[in-house]
């Protein structure tokens, strides 16, 4: 009986220490649950951060394609300019310059989505490693808990189970082996975070001077843009006015020259007068023929007239000639204006246009890409 009694003791004995290290066993599994649970709640939060990242930055670059479109059209625009307009002025080397920054931006755009996009791949490979780990030791903790719970009217299920189930031979893994697994899935989940903060950051920061840079630029081409307008605008009106006093002038040319012209036909008409007395005077008697001072006077008015006339014919046609001059520059301003006009209406209306119509879709893709607050 003593046997017996000791026997029974030892057995109870072994059966508390079991439970005792199952107990704990349990107890390390759920601390290592907990640890990876923050994990995979920090990791899972860092993924939808960076997909809503991404999203921004795909935005932001298809905000990029309305912006270029409508500095390529305006380059294209400005080539069909008279040859005598087209100078590489300074509103192109702002389009240019312009072309060229929204250009970088959407390259620079393109690999920042790249870069995310290998990140969540990263972050999501340590959130399956987590998972996995995770529902391991919930495995693991399950039959724990169901050994420390078991008893010797337990063994017949687990006999019935056994004969139902194929049991796979286990792998000997040391508790320390066991710890750094879940350790190591720990750390590897930190370094994805680590590098998902520090990509974060980049972006944001690229973003905030993407958007300054290109903002910067749009205003220095729509500076561009409205010094050239002023400066057509002034040339224009300059060479305006300069038409108008050529009209002016050409008006009153015409009056002198009409008045030349009245003072020509008096004079000839007070000469033929004068010729016509002589010419009847010359049918006097012969005696009669006295070389007398109405004859003298006569011959000197012709001879005056004849001068007078030739002096105004010599006017007459300097007035013409004037007015011809003044015609070849009212044709070359004229020409001139048509010139500056087309510029002005490819700089002012055109360009203008186009920036317009682009503004509402650009308003829809704020406040990552930047816009045109002032137009021209």
């Amino acid at each position: 009986m003593r046997l017996i009694s000791e026997a029974d003791k030892s057995c109870k004995r072994l059966q508390n220490n079991d439970n005792k290290q199952l107990d704990q066993r349990v107890r390390d599994i759920q601390f290592l649950k907990k640890e990876l649970e923050l994990k995979l709640e920090e990791i899972i939060l860092d993924i939808d951060v960076l997909i809503a990242l991404q999203s921004r930055v795909e935005k932001a670059l298809e905000a990029c394609k309305d912006p270029l479109r409508v500095t390529v059209l305006c380059l294209e625009e400005r080539m069909k300019r008279l040859p005598s307009e087209r100078l590489h002025d300074e509103v192109d080397r702002e389009l240019l310059k312009e072309r060229e920054a929204i250009e970088g931006v959407a390259s620079l755009l393109q690999r920042v989505i790249e870069q995310t996009t290998e990140q969540i791949r990263l972050n999501r490979s340590a959130k399956y490693q987590l998972e996995k780990d995770l529902k391991e030791k919930y495995e693991a903790q399950c039959i724990d808990n169901f050994c420390a719970s078991m008893t010797t009217h337990s063994i017949e299920n687990l006999q019935q189970s056994k004969n139902t189930k194929t049991v796979l031979p286990s792998l000997t893994v040391t508790p320390k082996q066991w710890e750094n697994i879940s350790d190591i899935n720990i750390a590897k989940a930190e370094q994805q975070k680590n590098n998902s903060l520090s990509l974060r950051a980049l972006v944001e920061a690229l973003l905030e001077q993407t958007s300054a840079d290109m903002q910067k630029q749009f205003q220095a081409t729509t500076a561009a843009f409205q010094q050239n307008v002023q400066e057509i605008k002034s040339a224009k009106s300059q060479m305006e006015d300069q038409l108008a006093k050529i009209l002016l002038e050409f008006a009153s040319q015409q009056r002198i020259s009409g008045d030349l012209q009245v003072a020509v036909t008096e004079n000839e008409h007070a000469l033929g007068l004068a010729q016509a007395r002589l010419a009847l005077r010359r049918q006097r008697p012969a005696k009669e023929q006295c070389h007398d001072p109405a004859q003298s006077r006569l011959l000197a008015e012709v001879q005056q007239l004849a001068f007078q006339i030739s002096k105004l014919r010599e006017a007459v046609a300097q007035s013409e000639k004037e007015q011809r001059a003044l015609v070849r520059c009212q044709l070359e301003l004229q020409k001139n204006i048509e010139i500056k006009a087309n510029s002005l209406y490819i700089d002012e209306v055109i360009c203008a246009h186009l920036f317009i119509i682009c503004l509402p879709r650009l308003k829809s893709n704020r406040p990552d890409t930047s816009i045109r607050n002032n137009y021209f």
